[in-house]
């Protein structure tokens, strides 16, 4: 009698995919990139903030509906190919997946880096080759035993933000007295933002925003998904929001954009800032918090290299799952591979604003592709939907977005 291939895991439930999805996306946002965002839009960092959720807003709520209709690995390819129709295209969108991923994971691994080399004199090289390696056994273990460390790391990260919201509380005190200084064009001439700097602000801040979709690949490892998926992908992009706001106002109203700019551990600094304290405990949670992203995003890539291999559009060692483990360790290990080479070489704010041009086009054939389907043909039952015009307008913003970060490169 032949033996079946092993399948993967359904073993993730509501609240272990919504910590999923916050690990990766406040890992990858907000403890890395706060004083790269503070440093190009100034005090129009919130402003930034608040636009890039709106772009990333409509994009989600595209992603929450096309989950629940197609709750397979490799979501984007899936969603493309149906939608447009393009089995090429779909391809192409999976392994821009995979590059995103693995470049955001590399972005991470430099903030890490760069958190780590403010409390400890270390080699970059043996930080990053060593991080790499760590990630990638993690990855290969298992999804339940992945995501649980992911998830406990991410209740700390997310403990950590509260900390540094809470010691400087007192600070929101003075924001009726400062408040136009957040708003592009009524500060004062010293600190007005213009628009042009928040702007530029908006695709980086879009990287801080970049998690809901990772979770869509490990949608044959959800239980219930079509009803999960979709409340998880809304609530962590809710969640986030929130934090980001509240953490970027307070950290503005206590520090200057400069100061956060040249900061190599950014919340740290704030931290101590607001208590006169050792920032250390900060720093750690800020490691823990980055370095959880670069696993998120490591998992999903080899997700998204299983999923294109499951539908023979890959070659089919990718979409091999190790019996005992039930992951696909090739596919991990490729991708962990090329998130290593690409950490080594790259720098972090370049690798975020790739990262976020790459999403940014993903996400708009993605809208495209909802916008196409809906206009042919009726969801099944039961599942989550948008009127027409969310995935029309997350299309547009999109696209704008991405033209904007092209005409910027060109000039």
């Amino acid at each position: 009698m032949e033996t079946k291939p092993p399948k993967l895991k359904r073993a993730l439930n509501l609240p272990m995919l919504v910590l999923y999805g916050l690990g990766t996306t406040i890992g990858a946002g907000i403890y890395a990139l706060v004083g790269e965002i503070a440093g190009v839009s100034g005090y129009g960092a919130p402003a930034s903030f608040l636009i890039a959720s709106i772009v990333a807003g409509f994009t989600a709520c595209s992603f929450a509906e096309m989950s629940a209709r197609y709750p397979r690995a490799a979501g984007a390819a899936l969603y493309v190919q149906q939608g447009l129709g393009s089995a090429r295209l779909s391809i192409l969108v999976g392994l821009l997946v995979v590059l995103a991923g693995t470049v955001s994971a590399a972005a991470l691994i430099n903030g890490f880096t760069g958190y780590l080399q403010a409390f400890v004199d270390v080699d970059r090289v043996w930080v990053v080759v060593s991080v790499a390696m760590l990630l990638g056994l993690l990855a290969g273990w298992g999804i339940a035993e992945s995501v649980t460390v992911a998830a406990l790391i991410t209740l700390v990260e997310i403990g950590g933000l509260l900390v540094v919201i809470g010691v400087g509380a007192e600070t929101f005190g003075t924001l009726p007295d400062r408040w136009t200084q957040f708003v592009p064009g009524l500060g004062t001439e010293a600190d007005a933002v213009p628009w042009l700097g928040v702007f530029v602000g908006v695709t980086l801040a879009f990287y801080a925003f970049i998690g809901f979709e990772d979770m869509v690949d490990v949608a044959e490892e959800v239980k219930n998904v079509s009803r999960n998926m979709p409340r998880a992908i809304l609530l962590t992009l809710g969640i986030s929001t929130l934090l980001y706001l509240l953490l970027m106002v307070s950290a503005l109203l206590k520090l200057s954009p400069q100061t956060l700019h040249e900061s190599s551990a950014p919340l740290a600094t704030l931290y101590q800032a607001h208590t006169g304290s050792s920032p250390t405990v900060i720093g750690i949670i800020a490691l823990f918090a980055i370095i959880n992203g670069a696993l998120v995003q490591l998992i999903m890539s080899s997700r998204v290299l299983y999923g294109l291999s499951s539908r023979q559009q890959l070659p089919a060692f990718l979409g091999r799952v190790n019996a005992r483990t039930r992951t696909p360790l090739i596919a991990t290990a490729v991708a962990a591979s090329l998130m290593l080479g690409l950490a080594l070489y790259g720098r972090l704010a370049g690798l975020a604003t790739a990262t976020s041009a790459l999403m940014l086009t993903i996400f708009a054939l993605v809208n495209l592709s909802l916008w196409r389907l809906k206009g042919r043909e009726s969801a099944p039952p039961d599942v989550l939907t948008f009127p027409r015009w969310v995935p029309g307008l997350g299309f547009l913003l999109s696209t704008g977005f991405v033209l904007r970060e092209m005409l910027a490169q060109l000039a």
